[in-house]
């Protein structure tokens, strides 16, 4: 067996077993709703077509602020990009989660990233520096929105978090994995004020991601903010899953149990899970029409 079969061997096993997670994943939670569909059936009842058109529309400024994240990092590792560009890449990109597997989104905004003159390794250190910015970010909306007293826990990861978004440790560990690629390092390091300026994109993502659930909720805004927040972590720590389908909306059913019955807060999540994948599909349409017309 050569090394290379070996290794095409690993990656279908893995691609396998991420498809076969995601089908009983699916299948499990097709059961569960039509187990209680008369509830769930209620709780979309619940659920107007006006909240829903003014959640998407706060999914788009909430997606719009993850781009922004993105092109803050990508700017001060020594790439800036005109907005038009940035959305483009960005949003087209981002589509590449639903495929089963984890690199697709970070492979596409490689290289389209490399057409504009971006260098392969930075566009993969923005892409991979923004899971740490929205985590830390949405932890500390949690704490801040859910209280200390119920998810204090959270306390645990926040200090690792701050390590990890601390630049002098960025920039080692991306010049260690370079290395070890056999790539040319960062000719730019990662600045503080750059971070900062990522953290600030994320944290007013959280908020319209908290409006967007707020509009399907039809209550209480600041326990949404926290809410969406906590389900979106849970569900960006499952790799194998694409888009964390499943596991955000577990969480979120979870986390809205203090003001929802379990069939309302069921289909809140599956409505925000629509309303999301609309959004993610109107933005990178948009961005790709609009780059299109400007010559990008």
């Amino acid at each position: 067996m050569t090394p290379g079969g070996g290794k095409n061997r690993r990656a279908l096993l893995r691609r396998v077993v991420r498809i076969v997670f995601l089908l009983v994943a699916l299948g499990f939670g097709a059961w569960f709703v039509a187990r209680q569909w008369d509830e769930v059936r209620a709780g979309f009842a619940r659920i107007s077509l006006p909240m829903t058109a003014a959640s998407l529309a706060a999914v788009v400024a909430a997606l719009l602020g993850a781009m922004f994240t993105w092109r803050s990092l990508l700017a001060d590792l020594g790439s800036p990009l005109p907005v038009r560009p940035a959305a483009k890449v960005f949003f087209v990109g981002q589509l590449g989660k639903y495929i089963p597997g984890s690199l697709w989104p970070v492979l596409a905004q490689m290289e389209m990233g490399k057409d504009l003159g971006v260098p392969r390794s930075r566009s993969a250190a923005a892409f991979f520096l923004m899971m740490p910015v929205q985590l830390a970010s949405g932890l500390l909306v949690t704490l801040a929105t859910l209280g200390w007293d119920r998810y204090g826990w959270i306390l645990l990861a926040v200090p690792v978090l701050l390590v990890l978004l601390e630049p002098k440790v960025i920039n080692r560990l991306i010049g260690l994995v370079l290395r070890r690629l056999k790539r040319e390092p960062l000719e730019r390091p990662l600045t503080r004020r750059g971070m900062l300026t990522a953290l600030a994109w994320a944290l007013s993502g959280w908020i319209a991601y908290g409006v967007h659930l707020y509009f399907v909720v039809g209550s209480d805004l600041l326990f949404c903010v926290g809410a969406f927040a906590l389900s979106w972590c849970l569900g960006i720590l499952t790799f194998v899953v694409p888009a964390g389908a499943g596991v955000r909306e577990v969480a979120m059913v979870a986390v809205l149990a203090p003001i929802l019955d379990q069939g309302s807060a069921i289909a809140v999540a599956l409505v925000s899970r629509m309303v999301i994948v609309a959004g993610d599909v109107i933005c990178a349409g948009v961005a790709g029409i609009t780059a299109k017309r400007t010559g990008v």
